[in-house]
């Protein structure tokens, strides 16, 4: 841990990160930077309350806990969307130790972004919202989780790359971030200019997917958020025709794509897919890694299209078709937006 000296003098309006490089850069606006203190301010511990009858209870739990970055002077909190993916209630504690309840906006499944807007106000200055582009590897960055300024961190922009998750799930260029922090859900990731650049999503063991074997935190960009943000705070979730959803847990294992789960009543378990079923096409297209898989079947078309599965179970290839849906229609939101 940091002594408290070396927190403090992580402030952006003139002086550096311990003792190196993470000089100021002026606001385009004039506006003064944010104080280090503002910065930690804005970063809040969210707790979600799901839905007893959720599907993804299972997998995150009944009550869910992690930071959220305050992003607007009328309460927004900006955080992780699997902290309150099917939450029928929520609160939010600031560091100064006051608690307000909070209702939740909206939720993207694609981005993987959530809102929540809390009850009363929570008198903090919001944090501004950058540009993650602008970011390059090798730049200094701070990551900042809910709890004080003990829980600011210097770090360094280890990779910007593709990323393909198990839980069908893909990011043309997330942002990593070394040395990893514990307790990512949801944390702030802040660039030189005070601003916010991404929000805190997992833990890989390889920060530049090349095999070097360095952990990282991945964060997701907050360049996915502004196209959207508008619908999320009008209707919940964006609108337009959504992607197809199969219900497939899958890990990449040295050049394939082997099931290791599938959601119960989704589309993959309706139609028979089982874990140990290596994935090896779509129609007759050959699908060598997650993130080739993911694009060709969100190209097939949007929820509702028909899927030809190619598996490959004890030898044998198989073709089974499935009926994809919108994974937002299988989860328990209408107690939520």
């Amino acid at each position: 841990m940091l002594p408290m000296r070396s927190i403090r003098s992580l402030a952006l309006s003139g002086i550096l990160v311990a003792g190196s490089a993470f000089a100021p850069i002026a606001s385009a606006q004039g506006t003064r930077s944010p104080s280090v203190d503002e910065l930690v301010d804005a970063v809040v511990q969210i707790k979600t309350f799901i839905n007893p009858d959720g599907r993804t209870i299972e997998n995150l739990g009944r009550e869910r806990q992690g930071s959220g970055v305050v992003i607007s002077s009328d309460g927004l909190v900006l955080t992780i969307g699997y902290l309150m993916v099917e939450a029928h209630a929520a609160e939010i504690t600031t560091n100064d130790g006051r608690t307000v309840t909070a209702d939740v906006v909206g939720y993207d499944y694609d981005s993987g972004f959530g809102l929540l807007r809390a009850s009363a106000s929570l008198k903090v200055r919001p944090m501004e919202l950058g540009k993650s582009a602008s970011l390059n590897e090798g730049d200094k960055v701070l990551t900042i989780r809910a709890g004080g300024a003990e829980m600011i961190r210097p770090a360094n922009v280890a990779a910007k790359r593709e990323f393909a998750g198990y839980w069908e799930y893909l990011i043309d260029e997330a942002i990593f971030a070394t040395p990893p922090v514990p307790d990512w859900s949801g944390a702030a990731l802040v660039a030189r200019d005070g601003k916010l650049a991404g929000i805190g999503s997992l833990i890989v063991g390889d920060a530049t997917g090349k095999g070097d074997g360095v952990p990282a935190n991945m964060f997701v960009p907050i360049d996915l958020l502004p196209p959207i943000l508008g619908e999320l705070i009008a209707g919940g979730r964006i609108s337009g025709p959504p992607r197809p959803w199969l219900g497939i847990t899958t890990d990449e294992i040295k050049g394939q794509l082997v099931v290791r789960r599938v959601t119960p009543g989704g589309p993959a378990a309706k139609g028979g897919v089982a874990p140990g079923d290596t994935i090896v096409g779509l129609g007759g297209e050959a699908t060598p890694t997650l993130g080739t898989f993911y694009r060709k079947l969100w190209a097939r078309g949007s929820a509702g299209v028909p899927v030809p599965l190619d598996v490959r179970r004890s030898g044998e290839q198989l073709r089974i078709d499935l009926q994809s849906v919108n994974r937002l229609n299988h989860l328990k939101l209408n107690s939520t937006f």
